[in-house]
């Protein structure tokens, strides 16, 4: 048998939180899936040591010169899976496009969100899914699975011991809105170092380079790790051996929370009851004056998250 399951959402994060549905629907048929994904959702590094996938087939949807854009492109994935050969399909996604893709590719088994639906939380819908196509109430618990090998040679690369509290801090961000200041953090990092000795992890990419040398130009630079010329590959030990991830709602915020690492999330722009809900890692700390349910998008509450909360919450969460 062969399963292939289409996840089409952009980013680190939304493909996290579709893998227990993944993981689920691998152990219903036990059968190793295949996953239509986007690039930049970098599944091939989330899910290197992952044996419920098999195979990862790239979305290429770029407007105008993607393979699989347009008409064209359409026909071009058609050929691309059709070749596969596949018996079943999940798609997680309301789009006509994938259902005339999955008959016209000959898959007898479709299982799909209602067609043309679009406004619905991430989570819920995914899970209503599972349990109406597999019959399956599962957890919505993600977990990337991690060589022990690895994690062993990062601890002792990076020289993890008890000596110290070990903090991955998140401050990168999709947008400025999402973002809090970097200054915070610093300051954050400079409060939490008086208290207990601590070595910091700094979760961003090649895009913060400003936010990096702000943070390394500090007192506390010289506990630093930098992940900015590292792969989401090569973090993902470094993070699975912290106490903590702080930061904001951003892809090494549900990476961390895959991985089993207490998290708090600052989310001041992004909808918590779909992202920060669905894991049991995952505290939180919204804007002031609003509530789990009124912080989604357009809040725009970064100014107004209070630093001696999420001082308070991280050393409850270190002790």
């Amino acid at each position: 048998m062969k399963v292939l399951v289409v996840q089409q959402r952009m980013g680190i994060g939304d493909m996290i939180i579709f893998l227990p549905y993944i993981h689920a629907i691998s152990k219903k048929f036990q059968v190793q899936v295949s996953l239509l994904v986007k690039k930049n959702s970098k599944a091939e590094e989330l899910c290197a040591e992952d044996q419920h996938i098999e195979k990862i087939i790239y979305l290429d949807r770029n407007k105008n010169s993607g393979r699989h854009d347009g008409w064209l492109g359409f026909f071009n994935l058609l050929k691309d899976i059709k070749n596969k050969k596949f018996d079943k399909i999940f798609i997680f996604n309301g789009s006509l496009r994938f259902l005339l893709l999955a008959k016209l590719a000959g898959i007898r088994s479709i299982y799909q969100y209602p067609l043309f639906i679009k406004k619905n939380n991430i989570v819920l819908t995914a899970k209503e899914l599972i349990k109406n196509s597999i019959n399956e109430n599962i957890s919505t618990q993600p977990i990337i699975y991690l060589n022990k090998n690895k994690n062993e040679q990062a601890r002792i690369r990076y020289n993890f011991n008890d000596s110290f509290k070990h903090i991955c801090i998140g401050f990168s961000a999709s947008g400025p809105t999402k973002r809090w200041d970097v200054k915070n953090y610093i300051k954050l990092a400079e409060e939490i170092n008086r208290i207990k000795l601590c070595k910091f992890y700094l979760a961003g990419g090649k895009n913060d380079e400003e936010l990096f040398k702000q943070f390394i130009n500090s007192s506390v630079g010289s506990s630093c790790v930098s992940f900015k010329d590292l792969s989401i590959q090569e973090t993902l030990p470094i993070i699975k051996n912290c106490n903590i991830y702080i930061g904001n709602d951003t892809g090494w915020l549900h990476i961390a929370s895959a991985l089993n690492i207490k998290c708090l999330a600052l989310f001041m722009d992004s909808p918590v009851q779909a992202y920060g809900k669905y894991s049991k890692n995952i505290s939180l700390v919204i804007p002031e004056g609003e509530t789990e349910e009124t912080t989604t998008h357009n809040t725009r509450g970064k100014e107004n998250i209070s630093f001696q909360k999420v001082l308070r919450r991280s050393l409850e969460l270190l002790n």
